[in-house]
């Protein structure tokens, strides 16, 4: 199955200097259990990842932490040398522990680390981009950022980062990088039920800077996911489908980023991110988040 990027649902963003589908890939579940060690099933893996691209997806999201290194290097080994239209994002400021936790590590020495660590792994002399996670597992948490993203403007001028962004930041944050050095994206928990973020979404987007949700079905209540349900009956589809679809209509900077380690479902939801909603249901839609 092979078709190209134009055809693919949300056509394109322009992320830094690249034009990328706004339908990524999420890598992080080709891991193992917990986002921990090796998949089970490695060749599928690497089947995942190859039909991702040829799909015409140009914009794949990773992390050393994931695994942690595993998903880098199945990417590695599936895509390297990697076609020149692909673009991969990957994210620091957090590390592993044994208990398959995610401890903070954002002193100027772990980041520096981390991003030695994304490109070895990746196999790359320069990183597409790179985001600076904030916060925790609970969500993001006040304070500056400062000291970290000067970090990464600095790698970035070593020639080691092309493209900086933050992750799971308060509008305060955003803000302060900004003002710190330019961002390409701000990848925030956002979708039907959680639209904490839409002032956010529609300032990036009048600004040129790209806007990624992760966890598109992440934190519904049941009222929320059966009202989900509902509209997704009704045009004979899935939930995901409907998730991912209404993400795309919202704004044109989001870029969508969901994961799988399973070829049907990458191609589930290729498709079904290309459905068609109507004012109706988006109306109906917009009702879950308020």
């Amino acid at each position: 199955m092979n078709t190209s990027s134009a055809s693919l649902p949300g056509g394109t963003w322009t992320l830094g200097d690249s034009s990328v589908t706004r339908f990524g890939y999420g890598a992080m579940q080709l891991a193992g259990p917990w986002v921990m060690g090796p998949p089970a099933d490695h060749d599928g893996a690497l089947a995942v990842l190859r039909e991702a691209v040829g799909l015409g997806i140009t914009h794949i999201d990773t992390s050393d932490a994931y695994g942690p290194r595993f998903t880098n290097e199945l990417i590695r080994e599936a895509l390297h040398p990697y076609p020149e239209p692909l673009f991969i994002a990957t994210k620091v400021g957090a590390t592993r522990d044994a208990q398959g936790g995610w401890p903070t590590a954002r002193r100027p020495e772990d980041l520096r680390k981390q991003v030695h660590e994304n490109l070895g792994s990746l196999g790359v002399d320069t990183l597409d981009l790179v985001n600076l996670r904030m916060g925790d597992a609970q969500g993001p948490r006040p304070g500056s950022i400062a000291e970290a993203f000067e970090t990464l403007v600095d790698l970035r001028q070593e020639g080691l980062i092309r493209h900086l962004g933050v992750s799971n930041v308060t509008a305060e944050q955003v803000a302060e990088a900004r003002s710190i050095a330019p961002i390409v994206c701000v990848q925030n928990m956002y979708n039907l039920a959680h639209r904490h973020d839409d002032d956010l979404v529609d300032h990036l987007a009048a600004d040129g800077i790209a806007y990624v949700p992760f966890f598109p079905l992440g934190g519904f209540t049941p009222l929320q996911s059966e009202a989900l349900s509902r509209v997704a009956k009704r045009l004979g589809t899935t939930p995901m489908s409907v998730a991912l679809a209404w993400l795309l209509r919202r704004s044109p900077n989001i870029l969508l980023i969901p994961g799988t380690s399973s070829l049907a479902h990458l191609r589930e939801n290729v498709a079904g991110a290309g459905l068609s909603l109507s004012d109706e249901d988006v109306a109906e839609l917009d009702g879950i988040g308020h």
